[in-house]
């Protein structure tokens, strides 16, 4: 089994090459940024990228966004997203097609031979899935779901009350009466199946559900 690792952290890059390749596992390079992932993996033709998240130069999802190409370019080559962050957006698309997909979080992994045998299975075309990264992924996948049942218009007038404003103040914003924006809130707690409750808080939960989706 052929590996390129991408990370950024040199300490931990280095121990990943030298636990690697104490289990026999040729790791092909080792690298520390998106580019050089993508370059090393054209090279190498690897079985499987390691990729963590953030990368340089921004740290946010650059790691992430490469593993898109890497499966678009590169359609029998297995990927493991390794990271201490569950990214939802972009990973969310990898599972579209979760054949030779694998995201572990890299304080849940204790065991090396356990590490080594999620990268064969994703070299093999398997999965490799930690159990807090699906049901974090499902939750947006499922808030996500819900906020596309909205017509443009109920997201206009959820956008605008997330915003802080009252019913008059959308009313105006959109230039229509308050009643029809009842109707709109209506159908929001409707489709975000936010049932009459005695807290009264169905419009700020529904705010909440909005901010989740749109930073999902």
């Amino acid at each position: 089994m052929r590996v390129v690792i991408a990370e950024d952290s040199a300490i931990l890059r280095a121990g990943l090459v030298q636990l690697l390749q104490l289990r026999d596992v040729e790791v092909a390079a080792a690298v520390s940024d998106a580019e050089a992932l993508l370059a090393a993996v054209a090279e190498h033709a690897p079985d499987v990228a390691v990729v963590d998240i953030r990368l340089p130069p921004t740290q946010s999802d650059e790691g992430v966004r490469a593993a898109l190409r890497l499966r678009q370019e590169h359609p029998g080559l297995g990927v493991l997203l390794f990271s201490q962050y569950v990214e939802t957006a972009h990973a969310s698309r990898l599972l579209t097609d979760p054949a030779g997909f694998g995201y572990l979080l890299k304080e849940r992994v204790v065991d090396i031979g356990e590490f080594v045998g999620a990268l064969e299975r994703v070299a093999a075309g398997g999965t490799a899935l930690d159990p807090e990264v699906v049901a974090q992924l499902f939750g947006a996948s499922r808030r996500a779901t819900a906020l596309d049942a909205l017509t443009p218009r109920e997201r206009e007038v959820l956008a605008l009350m997330a915003e802080g404003r009252t019913n008059h103040a959308v009313a105006t914003a959109l230039t229509v009466s308050e009643r029809a924006v009842e109707k709109h809130i209506a159908n929001i707690f409707t489709k975000l199946d936010l049932p009459p409750s005695e807290t009264g808080h169905r419009r700020v939960l529904a705010v909440l559900r909005y901010l989740e989706g749109t930073r999902a």
